[in-house]
């Protein structure tokens, strides 16, 4: 089916400098968590939703990324001479991921609960949706700062406000980039358009969270880990 996501998007280009000196001779995809690189936390949750396609983008130090994937079935979507933010990466990408509808994810994140990219299949009706966001509450956001992202309703669309978390994860129908100007915009662009039709909408993971996009996160997400409870 058209409307059906079909592909993986995981987002591992950024710079990371929240990182600080972790980053100075290493892409934040490579970073560890319980011994393991942030991305094969990331491909772990990938591999276990399916679809045809897996592709992961890549900048800085795009080198270290390719010698990590080498052998596995996942195509790189290299960004250069400069880096294209996360709408801009997505649309570049688009040949090889060959679908109509995507999943995506960031790679800065552990994740402890059902697989997320899965619990957004089941939710996804493509008649009234154009994309859909995975949100948290605050309580199961571990290592976030703020006050929330979004809003949603009791039909589950989203507006823009302090409330739930956005995950980073996502299903979005392709033909939303289409039309954006430049080369290089963020996601957050093409949320808005959506939005104003009324088919952003959102559903709430039930499992926990953890954001690694600063090094306090690395500890936060190992005990996450290692917590009895979900």
């Amino acid at each position: 089916m058209p409307n059906e996501p079909d592909a993986i998007m995981l987002f591992a280009a950024g710079f990371g400098t929240r990182m600080g000196a972790l980053t100075a001779d290493r892409p934040k995809p490579l970073i560890e968590v319980a011994g393991r690189p942030l991305l094969d936390h990331a491909l772990d949750v990938a591999v276990a939703a399916g679809g045809s396609h897996i592709v992961v983008n890549a900048h800085y130090k795009a080198d270290q990324i390719a010698a990590h994937l080498t052998g596995r079935d996942v195509k790189i979507a290299y960004e250069s001479p400069e880096i294209l933010d996360t709408g801009g990466g997505l649309r570049a990408a688009l040949p090889l991921l060959s679908a109509a509808t995507i999943h995506t994810m960031n790679t800065d994140a552990v994740w402890r609960g059902p697989n997320p990219l899965r619990f957004l299949t089941a939710a996804w009706r493509p008649e009234v949706m154009d994309a859909l966001l995975l949100c948290l509450l605050p309580a199961q956001a571990i290592g976030h700062a703020g006050h929330g992202d979004f809003l949603i309703n009791e039909a589950g669309i989203l507006s823009r406000g302090a409330g739930l978390v956005y995950s980073g994860a996502q299903i979005i129908k392709a033909d939303t980039l289409k039309h954006m100007p430049d080369a290089a915009f963020s996601l957050n662009s093409v949320w808005d358009k959506v939005m104003a039709a009324g088919r952003l909408h959102g559903c709430i993971y039930p499992g926990k969270w953890c954001d690694v996009g600063h090094p306090g996160g690395i500890t936060l997400a190992e005990d996450m880990l290692d917590a009895a409870d979900v």
